[in-house]
Parts: structure tokens; C-alpha cells; sequence
């Protein structure tokens, strides 16, 4: 049975994020040098950077900080008018925290905070990225030249958050926001400890695992997208080369099917580059629920996960 009578679309997709890092100017040569993003503005403590495939500015706002987490995250609404609809939700539902004017590359936007204390912001007017001379396609449907250098990530896919409980967090996207449901990990003893939501068609947008140190707010990872396998074990071998810390070596994921690759950017934040898995195309998608014998199997191939994996988020605890 579907759990929502209408599907909501006033959620585009997830826009930026913004990191925080004690080693800024690591965490830069990471973004800039070794993934290939490109720079595209500062101001103030923040560096702005963007992948090339992407149609805003920028995707990843990085802050010097005194510890390493996630300040914000920041989705596109559909519409003005979408904007306003969600406000409104939001407002009345006990957990929205006002307008801001914006920011470099985007205009007004509203905050507010998901049930386990992470700062969202939703927005919709935006800047859209326009190449200078020496960084234009040669295809018009491109929005950059691919990069000379590093990996070449194309985009920012998804954010993956710990938290306390994972259940609330998934029933206030889907009714606050209208996300969809797409896959869960529900243990023997009933808890909820992983859930997958999307605004597009694609298997998931974001993710919230249990936090196994029973924190609030805290960081599992983000994820840059590339276009094939290929390319991720390219990654490796140039996090290899440049001496970045790889806590997970390649592999098939079994939730979502994706080709990952999970590292630790200087700053201390999990960083994944990823590819593969599977898009959503059916408007009553039933979510597949995985049990605890089930996930206790491995990855896709068996690959068992590291231990790290449940435990490590920043900021550390």
C-alpha cells in the first residue's frame, strides 16, 4: 500500500552543502586538486566549489571551523510557490527557524531542522553557472569543460546523516517535504536503523543511519558522483598516489546497487565517490526493507563492511 494518498513535488533536489574543516586549506587541495572541482568564489572563513556537470554554482560551500561536520544542507524547491507551500508546512510544524537573505549563488531562503537537530535550508531562486572563456564545452548542452585534473566528479549525488533515530527523520521528509521512501533497514528488534529517501528518481537523495554513539547532528558522509565503475577505481588510485586516507575500498553496495569508494577528506569528513546503481521510474514503489540477517551478509558481493563504517561521523565523538 502506498504511504502517501498524493505525491508532493515541491522538493527539486538537493542543491549544496556546506562542510566545516579544521584544515582548510587541506580540505581545499582535496575538493580543488585531487576530486577536480573547480573554484568559484570565496567570502569570509568559506571557499565555494562546484563539480563540472553541475547546472548551479556551486554544490560544496567549505568553512574553517574547529571541528569537522556538516553546518548546513540546502535543497531546491520546484517553484516560488513550492517554496512558499513548504514554508508553510514547515512553520506549523514546530521545527522552522525563519528566512535568511541567501547566500553567495542563491537567494532568500528558509531554515529549519530536521527532527534530530541538522540544519536544512530550502530555496529556489539561483544562479545559474555560466563557464568563463578558458572552462567552456565543447558541447552547449555541457555546463564546464571536464577537468584536467584529479577524479572529475560530475555532480553532488547525496548526504548521508547519523542520527538518533533514524524513523522520525524519514516520516518528517516524507510529510514535511514529500520524499519518497525507497529502501529501510529495520532490525529484529523493530528499530529502524537506516532509511533511504528521494525527491527524484534516482534511488536516494538522502540517508540517515543510527548513530551507534547515540549522538544528535552529526555527519556520515557525502557523495560525488562519476560515471562508471571505471571511474571510481581511477579514484583509488589517485587518493593512492596523493596519500588520502581510503577507510573503504571499492564495492557494490547492496541498498541501491551503487559502485562506492569512502575516504577521509583532511578535514576529517567522510567523503565518498560513487557510481552505478539504479533509478526509480514506478509511482508506487513499494520501499524494500532489509532485515538485520540480511544486512549482516555484507555488501552486494559479500564484502564484509568495515567496522569504522558504524561508528566514525563527524564532528568525532
Amino acid at each position: 500500500m502506498r504511504e502517501a494518498a498524493e505525491p508532493i513535488f515541491d522538493v527539486a533536489h538537493l542543491g549544496h552543502v556546506e562542510l566545516l574543516s579544521p584544515k582548510p586549506e587541506e580540505s581545499l587541495w582535496f575538493f580543488r586538486d585531487v576530486l577536480g572541482m573547480q573554484e568559484v568564489a570565496r567570502q569570509e572563513q568559506s571557499v565555494y566549489l562546484r563539480a563540472w556537470g553541475e547546472y548551479e554554482s556551486y554544490s560544496l560551500k567549505l568553512t574553517e571551523a574547529k571541528q569537522a561536520g556538516v553546518a548546513h544542507t540546502a535543497f531546491r524547491a520546484m517553484s516560488p510557490q513550492a517554496l512558499e507551500r513548504r514554508v508553510k508546512v514547515l512553520e506549523a510544524s514546530g521545527l522552522g527557524r525563519g528566512w535568511i537573505d541567501g547566500d553567495v549563488g542563491h537567494g532568500k531562503a528558509y531554515q529549519f531542522s530536521d527532527p534530530d537537530g541538522h540544519l536544512l535550508e530550502l530555496y529556489y531562486d539561483t544562479e545559474k553557472y555560466r563557464a568563463p572563456e578558458q572552462l567552456r564545452p565543447a558541447l552547449k548542452n555541457q555546463p564546464q569543460r571536464y577537468p584536467d585534473r584529479g577524479v572529475g566528479v560530475r555532480r553532488l549525488d547525496h548526504i548521508n546523516f547519523l542520527g538518533r533515530d533514524p524513523a522520525p527523520n524519514r516520516v518528517f521528509y516524507q510529510q514535511q517535504l514529500g520524499a519518497r521512501s525507497t529502501e529501510r533497514i529495520v532490525l529484529d528488534n523493530g528499530t529502524e536503523s537506516g532509511t533511504w529517501l528521494t525527491f527524484t528518481n534516482k534511488t536516494y537523495d538522502v540517508v540517515y543511519t543510527i548513530d551507534a554513539t547515540g549522538s544528535s547532528g552529526r555527519l556520515h558522509h557525502i557523495a560525488y558522483w562519476v560515471d562508471n565503475r571505471e571511474d571510481v577505481l581511477r579514484a583509488a588510485d589517485i587518493y593512492l598516489e596523493n596519500g588520502v586516507f581510503i577507510e573503504f575500498a571499492p564495492g557494490k553496495h547492496a541498498i541501491a546497487q551503487g559502485f562506492f569508494l569512502y575516504a577521509h577528506e583532511p578535514g576529517g569528513n567522510r567523503i565518498e565517490v560513487a557510481s552505478g546503481g539504479y533509478l526509480i521510474f514506478d509511482p508506487d514503489w513499494e520501499p524494500i526493507i532489509w532485515s538485520q540477517e540480511e544486512r549482516a551478509k555484507g555488501q552486494a558481493w559479500g564484502t564484509p563492511t568495515v567496522a569504522s563504517f558504524h561508528t566514525y561521523g563527524t564532528p568525532v565523538v
